[in-house]
């Protein structure tokens, strides 16, 4: 049993036999179309969404309209939610101008939304990390109605290394929806 184990001693253990190649004249390797066309364009990962331009003015409007007409608490007041708290979202991570959401929130909100986008671009600036779209979820907006005019609202976002709650509280102003509160958490 010793014997099949004990090392070789014909020759030195750095020493790897060396097997001689044949030196044929072979034929210079040249580069061949591959079988199949490339795609045009990049085509994007399975899993991810292609990237579309998005207008907020026609999504929000539309959902503005028909929750104008509705008395009561519909898919269009959770669609306008889910959408706003969206674009907060977005926002702040730097992917989407504030000015989009100016004529869909109070003044208060704007400023609030403004003083907010301003810290996370110096963060954004401090870290050297460059503002991109984030790849989000959006849950099912939770909604409550306190009135005839005024809608209350939590989204939850979902975000691969967090989730995030928006709350967000609308109110009819000259027949139209607008936020007077968001609280992003």
């Amino acid at each position: 049993m010793n014997a099949l184990l004990s090392p070789v001693l014909d020759r030195p253990a750095l020493e790897r036999p060396t097997r001689e190649r044949p030196t044929a004249a072979r034929p210079p390797l040249r580069l061949v179309p591959p079988r199949v066309a490339p795609p045009s364009r990049p085509v994007p990962p399975p899993d991810l969404p292609a990237f579309e331009p998005r207008t907020l003015d026609a999504e929000l409007e539309a959902a503005d309209d028909e929750l104008r007409t509705d008395s009561g608490i519909g898919e269009d007041a959770r669609l306008l939610c889910a959408k706003l708290a969206l674009c907060v979202i977005e926002i702040l991570a730097g992917a989407r101008p504030l000015d989009q959401l100016g004529r869909w929130v109070s003044d208060s909100v704007f400023i609030q939304l403004l003083r907010r986008t301003v810290i996370a671009a110096r963060s954004r600036e401090v870290t050297g990390d460059e503002a991109r779209r984030p790849r989000v979820r959006v849950g099912e907006p939770l909604l409550n109605r306190l009135g005839d005019s005024v809608v209350e609202a939590v989204v939850m976002i979902h975000q691969p290394a967090r989730s995030r709650a928006v709350a967000l509280r609308l109110e009819r102003h000259r027949a139209r929806w607008r936020a007077t509160a968001i609280t992003v958490l």
